[in-house]
């Protein structure tokens, strides 16, 4: 039979709440309860139960993480994957365990992720973002959970995030080509409705716009961040009566994909399209020709991410957004090193 807080209690005789506190180290208990509770630990082999630390303590020391959206990336993305690995050390190190969310059965079920946050206890959330954000998490966010977003904006009560300054991610890309007197440029970008993708966007047309160079509709494009759509995106920009000289994808998996595309049309990069990605993942020094890109910070992405949330599951409500510069990682793709 199982023993309980109960059942150590009436053993030492003391009261359970005694024992609660014994067990999770709160101070105001004589060294002699103290001793004689933990000598009927030791000898009975209590362990006690998760729910009862935390319903002792009020923390679980445990941390939700959700991939959210109808359309959303999952833990083999290769971005995705880096940036929670780092969140993952960190918060470990912090002292949390991590306790992922599926929304498999989302719409069928009408689930609830702030019941689930509830019922399990978590500490809070780290939320990762994915297209068509479903209304749950919003009222997750807007919650008492403290929720950390990564490339996702939250403005909840208790609630945070980060993210690469993604405006300027594309000035450093058009400033590049501009520089190498590249000037017909074409987008393709990672879907319409995407939050990171309108940014990127936006600095592309901003970039060109400051520069003088002209836009064309055609030569923008979009996909879901994959690289199929990457490819479908580029065939289409190569139906277009005019072809341009560089291409910048908004992820470097979609890169890959209009890769491919531009080989299959008998063209070569970079001598007859120059192509700038976004991410670099590993893959991009292994690639032929290796891929020019974007470098977003992910460990610190991580990192930070981590010991912000930290600190909005220990009181601290005020924490503003920050924004992580990016680097231009110039490689065989864009035929310069200038």
């Amino acid at each position: 039979m199982s023993l309980t807080i109960k059942d150590i209690a009436q053993m030492a005789g003391v009261s359970r709440a005694t024992v609660s506190k014994i067990i999770n180290n709160y101070g105001g208990i004589s060294e002699g309860t103290k001793k004689k509770v933990l000598k009927v630990i030791e000898e009975t082999g209590f362990q006690p139960s998760f729910s009862a630390k935390a319903l002792a303590t009020k923390k679980s020391n445990l941390i939700g993480l959700i991939y959210a959206g109808r359309v959303n990336v999952d833990f083999t993305h290769p971005f995705f994957m880096e940036v929670v690995t780092a969140f993952k050390k960190t918060v470990g190190l912090l002292g949390y365990d991590i306790l992922m969310f599926s929304n498999e059965q989302f719409y069928q079920d009408n689930g609830s992720y702030l019941a689930r946050c509830r019922h399990f206890h978590v500490d809070g959330c780290l939320i990762i973002t994915g297209e068509e954000i479903e209304d749950a998490i919003y009222e997750l966010v807007e919650s008492d959970i403290p929720c950390m977003g990564i490339d996702l904006e939250l403005d909840g009560p208790s609630s945070s995030y980060v993210m690469t300054d993604n405006i300027n991610l594309s000035t450093k890309v058009i400033q590049h080509l501009y520089l190498n007197s590249v000037k017909d440029i074409a987008f393709i970008g990672g879907g319409s409705d995407s939050a990171i993708s309108n940014l990127r966007e936006k600095g592309f047309l901003q970039s060109m716009n400051q520069f003088g160079l002209e836009v064309r509709k055609e030569w923008i494009q979009y996909g879901d961040f994959h690289e199929e759509s990457g490819y479908e995106a580029m065939n289409r920009i190569l139906q277009g009566e005019a072809r341009p000289e560089a291409v910048f994808a908004a992820s470097d998996m979609m890169a890959f994909g209009a890769l491919r595309a531009i080989k299959e049309a008998g063209l070569s990069v970079p001598e007859d399209i120059r192509l700038v990605g976004c991410d670099d993942i590993d893959a991009c020094r292994y690639s032929a020709p290796q891929l020019t890109t974007v470098r977003q910070n992910k460990e610190l992405l991580g990192k930070l991410a981590a010991h912000m949330l930290h600190d909005l599951t220990n009181g601290k409500t005020e924490l503003k957004p920050v924004f992580i510069d990016s680097e231009l990682i110039v490689r065989e793709s864009c035929g310069s090193k200038v």
